[in-house]
């Protein structure tokens, strides 16, 4: 079992779903049920599946929950692009997440990577 405080991976992750909260307080009221919590649920997944690959015994265990992650990441990117189209989101909120998914959707690769 690892620590996942101390993965980098795991922080970025975490800081980015806080970053994700904070922007979609702003969405339309209607959206509450919808894409508002589309995208929370999709964010928070990955750094919970970091945690639970983190909880589990051995390398194989964590890389598919690390896979698991890096899915989400992708569903990520797609609905912060949705919702910048649909002028929810502002251009730089959207840059600076869609950076920020891209990064750790990279260090999730890079990770399932060393551990296989």
């Amino acid at each position: 079992m690892k620590d996942l405080r101390e993965l980098k991976v795991w922080q970025k992750a975490h800081a980015c779903v806080l970053e994700i909260y904070r922007h979609t307080r702003n969405f339309p009221t209607e959206e509450r049920f919808g894409l508002t919590s589309q995208i929370r649920r999709a964010a928070a997944s990955v750094p919970s599946n970091i945690a639970e690959g983190c909880g589990r015994e051995g390398d194989r265990e964590l890389a598919r929950f690390l896979s698991i992650a890096a899915g989400s990441t992708s569903e990520v990117e797609y609905q912060l692009l949705l919702t910048h189209d649909l002028n929810f989101l502002d251009d730089e909120p959207y840059r600076q997440l869609d950076t920020q998914i891209n990064e750790i959707k990279r260090m999730l690769n890079a990770f399932i990577r060393k551990l296989s």
